[in-house]
């Protein structure tokens, strides 16, 4: 197995700058963005059933997925969800390098939709970068002052949007405009919106480059066949200014550094792969652009691989269909695979009813009137469906055994109910005998459940 070669160069210290380009990368960049937070900020305001479609109900100890209801018993499917989430990740990872880094990352979003608003009131990389340099005056605090009241309204939007998947959106709504949204909503909507204004203002990058751990770890994920944006050197050295080409023997490379003008990590990716680089392609737009300027073909910097003669300028799906075929992504697939199946079997094969069966300590077992010994059991109904419903409760495995009062009982909908309940047998030679009490639903969704306990016969 290759192991691609990652450079590790020192980074600037500066403030970086980026310059807006377009190009297709940019276009997916921003169709991402608009994708990703029309979900984020609007799934929270659907209805199903006169109650939020989405809610991860934290004091109901269960979470709403449209006409899925989930509990506490239910936490396998979390856990298959996040195997499943970090296989597509390597996958993805394999097959194109950190693409989920440079185009659908919470903070490369954030942090894009930030230095968009700065862009509007501060002005372009070198009107922000002279403002930085500049004393602070009148004119410099009013746009700070307004990018700072403009960023702070999305990122206090945003927090209250991430309260509202735990707490209902309505009525959390109507807390705060009443000033009182309680401690822990008020406190989890101050530090979301606090957290979103630092990362994305002003710590940015530096997130990308010391805080998160994926780009120290990329290097073991990639391989020969793996897809990441890069400079086809052959094609562009010896780099020569527009200027200087005719004396001398050049590359493609006009020498303009636009591909490091534009890049949010402030990286030169005619070094080679870096691990600062996160694959969101502004280098490539940028030298496109400049490339049809100076009637060149594109492509000098793209999506490519580290196969010799890997990925021409307009294969990039073609190489994307022999990448797939690769063993390691076909082992991704196969685990993705195995997994999707796991949820859908557990969800297939799941019973929206429970039964736990406690003991009473207090009298393991005593004789009744008629002679046959009696115990008693708590038992905890757990009814998973959105409407009251009423179960039947049978003894099974028990020689003689019968129920003491109402065999059929109510329970409420989407509760845990609690019922005392006896069960007579005839005396038996053991002190223990096992039993199991069976749980039916009548309302003829055929749900079942049993648990298995112990009968104690006196000595």
């Amino acid at each position: 197995m290759t192991v691609a070669t990652i450079t590790f160069h020192r980074h600037p210290p500066q403030q970086i700058h980026p310059r807006e380009t377009a190009g297709r990368y940019n276009r997916l960049r921003w169709a991402m963005v608009w994708f990703s937070q029309v979900i984020f900020y609007g799934t929270c305001w659907l209805r199903w059933d006169d109650r939020q479609a989405v809610l991860f109900d934290i004091a109901g100890r269960k979470a709403y997925l449209f006409g899925l209801v989930l509990w506490p018993q239910d936490a396998l499917l979390l856990a298959w969800l996040l195997v499943l989430a970090a296989t597509a990740l390597f996958f993805v990872t394999a097959l194109a390098g950190r693409v989920f880094c440079g185009f659908a990352c919470p903070q490369t979003v954030y942090t894009a939709i930030f230095r968009w608003i700065e862009a509007r009131i501060e002005g372009d990389h070198l009107a922000r970068a002279r403002r930085d340099a500049a004393p602070w005056g009148p004119a410099k605090l009013a746009r700070r002052g307004s990018k700072f009241a403009l960023w702070a309204l999305v990122a206090g939007w945003t927090g209250i949007t991430f309260v509202g998947y735990f707490t209902p959106m309505q009525p959390l709504l109507t807390d705060l405009a009443a000033g009182a949204p309680g401690p822990w909503a008020g406190a989890w909507i101050v530090g979301y919106a606090l957290f979103t204004f630092v990362l994305a203002g002003f710590a940015r990058e530096m997130v990308c480059l010391h805080m998160c751990p994926y780009a120290r770890f990329q290097g073991v994920m990639f391989d020969a066949d793996t897809l990441t944006i890069g400079y086809d050197q052959p094609r562009g050295e010896p780099r020569r200014p527009r200027g200087a080409r005719q004396a001398e023997p050049a590359g493609d490379c006009v020498a303009c550094n636009q591909c490091v003008q534009v890049c949010p990590t402030g990286i030169d990716i005619r070094d080679g792969l870096q691990y600062q680089c996160i694959n969101c392609g502004l280098c490539a737009d940028a030298c496109d652009t400049v490339m049809t300027h100076v009637g060149a073909p594109t492509g000098l910097i793209r999506m490519m691989s580290a196969q010799p003669g890997g990925h021409a300028a307009h294969g990039y799906w073609r190489e994307i269909a022999r990448r797939l075929r690769t063993p390691r992504a076909l082992a991704y697939l196969v685990v993705m695979a195995a997994v999707s199946l796991a949820m859908v079997w557990q969800l297939a094969t799941r019973v929206p009813l429970q039964l736990d069966v406690l003991r009473d300590r207090q009298s393991l077992a005593r004789e009744g009137a008629d002679g046959r010994i009696e115990n008693s059991y708590t038992l905890r109904l757990l009814n998973m469906r959105e409407a009251a419903r009423s179960v039947a409760i049978e003894v099974r495995d028990l020689p003689g055994g019968a129920l003491i009062g109402p065999a059929v009982h109510a329970v409420e909908a989407g509760r845990v109910s609690t019922v005392s309940i006896t069960v007579a047998a005839p005396p038996g030679e053991r002190r223990q005998q096992p039993l199991r009490l069976q749980l039916q639903a009548l309302d003829g969704s055929g749900d079942r459940a049993e648990a298995a306990s112990v009968f104690f016969n006196p000595r």
